[in-house]
């Protein structure tokens, strides 16, 4: 069973950044798509940025276009979402996955928040 473990979360003040990093417990290297999601009380949970290197396709939700950047270091089976000119509404908890599609993802982090205040 593979173990996706995320951090990298805390406050921060709006307009600050913060770096999110998910280490896989095996190598993804047989695993194309590894991305981002997020959930906040009493919403939906919602994709964020997601990058799958079968098909060299990456995608960010609008939200965060410009703003967020996700990258891949196959050789630490390590995802990461580097996150600038945090807003608010970016309070969330993020959750890491991977699977072999996009609309397969088997495997899940337990998550770490990102708080962005003012």
């Amino acid at each position: 069973q593979v173990q996706l473990v995320e951090s990298g979360g805390g406050s921060v003040q709006a307009g600050g950044s913060l770096r999110l990093s998910c280490v896989a417990s095996i190598s993804t290297a047989g695993i194309s798509c590894m991305g981002w999601f997020r959930q906040s009380p009493g919403q939906e949970r919602e994709r964020v940025a997601i990058m799958c290197t079968r098909t060299n396709y990456t995608n960010y939700a609008d939200s965060v276009k410009g703003r967020f950047t996700i990258s891949r270091d196959s050789a630490k089976n390590t995802l990461f979402l580097q996150m600038n000119n945090l807003k608010p509404d970016d309070t969330a908890m993020y959750y890491c996955a991977a699977g072999p599609y996009t609309s397969t993802l088997n495997y899940w982090g337990q998550g770490t928040q990102v708080t962005v205040s003012s």
